[in-house]
């Protein structure tokens, strides 16, 4: 499996991504914003898209679409409840689907509600797992729920989905938010080592420089995954003096995530 990322430069920072096969040369094409971009790579490269796949609905992810699939005839994937939410969907998918790409790609689909309730995110099981998380989970972060979306739901599918994945698992986001995630991570961990580390590293790049992180490192400076952090816990009751003393995992979660919708 190829993967490449592609980096948008964009007001909104999208990543769009071509996984690839290396024998065939036939590319999925994933939420492809910037359609001029991944099709002058994949000429590049010499591939053909033929199906790209949309993690949601909302436009700077879907707005690609219409131009990518008129250059190359792609089938466009989507999550099978998305209905006219994405238009002239060909395959709808659910938990467990598998989408094949040439001879030796094959991506497995998780249903990853929260960001939206209609939310596919592409897992490859490959020698080291690779997770393509659309707005689900970031660089140091987790996607907002603005838009149609359910913080609750949302930290179900980090407890029961994401955290469990392998700790190898490279990421994949929709967007490049990593510097600001960090600085949101240390208003909340101070003493975050980790995370002071890798935001000196990043500071004032991003983008195409931006790390691949892997969900063992996520686990180490994401808030989001943190969630049992007694000084975190404290820090978190400084602004929400509401907030139990002993808040379980999800109250922890929704906190941290309306505070970050301020922040």
């Amino acid at each position: 499996m190829i993967v490449e990322r592609i980096w948008t430069g964009n007001a909104y920072r999208n990543y769009n991504y071509l996984v690839a096969c290396p024998e065939t040369g036939e590319a999925l094409a994933i939420d492809p914003l910037d359609s001029g971009k991944c099709l002058h790579l994949a000429k590049v490269r010499g591939w053909q898209i033929t199906q790209l796949l949309n993690t949601h609905e909302h436009a700077d992810h879907t707005g690609g679409n219409a131009a990518v699939v008129a250059a190359t005839g792609a089938k466009v994937i989507a999550h099978h409840k998305s209905g006219a939410r994405i238009a002239n969907v060909d395959r709808g998918v659910q938990a467990g689907d598998v989408i094949k790409v040439g001879k030796t790609v094959e991506l497995e689909c998780l249903d990853t509600p929260g960001h939206t309730l209609c939310h596919i995110c592409l897992l490859a099981h490959t020698d080291q797992p690779a997770l393509f998380s659309g707005d689900t989970l970031f660089n140091a972060g987790a996607g907002n729920t603005h838009n149609g979306g359910n913080t609750e739901i949302l930290f179900e599918t980090f407890d029961k989905q994401l955290a469990r994945l392998p700790d190898n698992t490279r990421l994949f986001p929709g967007h490049d938010y990593i510097e600001t995630n960090l600085k949101f991570t240390l208003s909340r961990e101070p003493e975050n080592l980790t995370a002071q580390k890798l935001l000196t590293a990043v500071a004032g790049q991003g983008g195409d420089a931006s790390p691949v992180t892997t969900l063992l490192q996520e686990k180490q400076h994401n808030t989001f995954f943190r969630l049992n952090q007694p000084g975190l816990i404290a820090k978190l009751r400084e602004s929400l003096p509401d907030l139990p003393h002993n808040p379980d995992a999800q109250a922890v979660f929704v906190a941290l995530r309306t505070l970050r919708n301020q922040w």
